[in-house]
């Protein structure tokens, strides 16, 4: 889709309700309730973050959204296919600054540049008790996209199109941060797999996308 177009549509977001857990429940992995079950006294203690799923034009003026590969370490989001995004820190005023802050710092897409179009249903990770608040958001010019590498071991720079094909749906064995091997939803993106939270959130995306 070409990126006026794309503008055109997304402009009429901000009166559609948002699916909220309608489309979260398409792609949860089959764990996550009894893990919910057992976290209810964390949850209450859970930290916030705040993400960003951003769309913007190529050099053909095509619709793309960024995704980043984060670098494999000692954690539970180890080698995850995620959004640019990460903690609320002292110097935010909301989870909307930790997610264009983040986005500068991983991706370098300076916050000026960028437009948020509406803030989308927050997502509980159970491994790492973290609510996060994704946002959308665009940016009008082409990125010069700038890696943060001490996080990010790759850009995965996503077509619009490709995104909203039924397609990218699969189902995939991974192994859990519990060292479980399960059966889950998930995407297939430029051959990257995205499961888990990431999944649920670009699972209301596509869905708001679809009813513009």
């Amino acid at each position: 889709m070409k990126f006026e177009e794309f503008l055109k549509s997304i402009s009429k977001i901000e009166n559609i309700q948002l699916p909220a857990e309608t489309s979260h429940f398409k792609m949860v992995p089959p764990y996550r309730h009894e893990l919910l079950k057992k976290q209810q006294k964390a949850i209450k203690k859970a930290k916030h973050a705040g993400v960003l799923a951003l769309f913007y034009p190529d050099k053909k003026e095509e619709t793309k959204i960024i995704l980043i590969l984060r670098n494999t370490y000692k954690g539970v989001h180890s080698a995850q296919v995620a959004f640019p995004g990460g903690k609320f820190e002292d110097q935010d005023e909301t989870l909307q600054d930790t997610a264009l802050r983040e986005t500068f710092e991983e991706v370098g897409v300076p916050v000026n540049t960028i437009q948020i179009v509406k803030k989308i249903s927050q997502v509980y990770i159970p491994p790492s008790n973290f609510y996060v608040q994704p946002f959308i958001g665009v940016t009008q010019n082409t990125p010069q996209f700038v890696k943060q590498d001490e996080e990010v071991e790759a850009l995965i720079e996503v077509d619009l199109e490709h995104f909203l094909d039924n397609q990218s749906l699969i189902t995939k064995s991974v192994k859990t941060s519990y060292s479980v091997e399960v059966e889950v939803p998930a995407f297939k993106l430029n051959n990257y797999v995205v499961w888990g939270a990431t999944a649920m959130m670009l699972s209301e995306i596509k869905d708001l996308l679809k009813q513009l």
